[in-house]
């Protein structure tokens, strides 16, 4: 006859440390679930961040240019004085256009982003 106490038996072992591992390895391997907050947050931060990149991309552009002018007025006074003043004259247009530029960049992505931000404040503040 077989003994009715091993299988109906139960077995119960716990570790708080061990199901605290096994949590975060399996947080490292899941999908990502990214709430609305987070969400959110991350589309805003996006706007801001494409706009200065634009503007830094032109910014530097422009200071690059303007060195190279005044390398040219600078060093071969001779031959490209007048050409380097007009490379300078580009490179400080281009600076003074990186703001402006940053603001109109600002604006178009904020019109672009604005139905999905829209719709996940309405989301939230329900």
């Amino acid at each position: 006859m077989e003994n009715r106490n091993d299988k109906e038996a139960f077995h119960y072992t716990y570790s708080a440390k061990e199901q605290e591992e096994i949590k975060n390895i399996r947080k490292k391997y899941a999908p990502a679930e990214e709430d609305q907050m987070t969400q959110l947050r991350r589309l805003d931060a996006g706007v801001y961040q494409k706009a200065t990149a634009v503007s830094l991309v032109v910014g530097v552009i422009g200071a690059l240019l303007l060195g190279i002018g005044m390398c040219c007025t600078m060093v071969w006074q001779d031959i490209l004085f007048i050409p380097g003043i007009a490379v300078g004259l580009v490179g400080i247009l281009t600076v003074c256009l990186a703001y402006p530029l940053y603001n109109r960049t600002l604006k178009k992505e904020r019109e672009r982003i604005a139905p999905e931000i829209i719709r996940l404040t309405d989301a939230l503040m329900k």
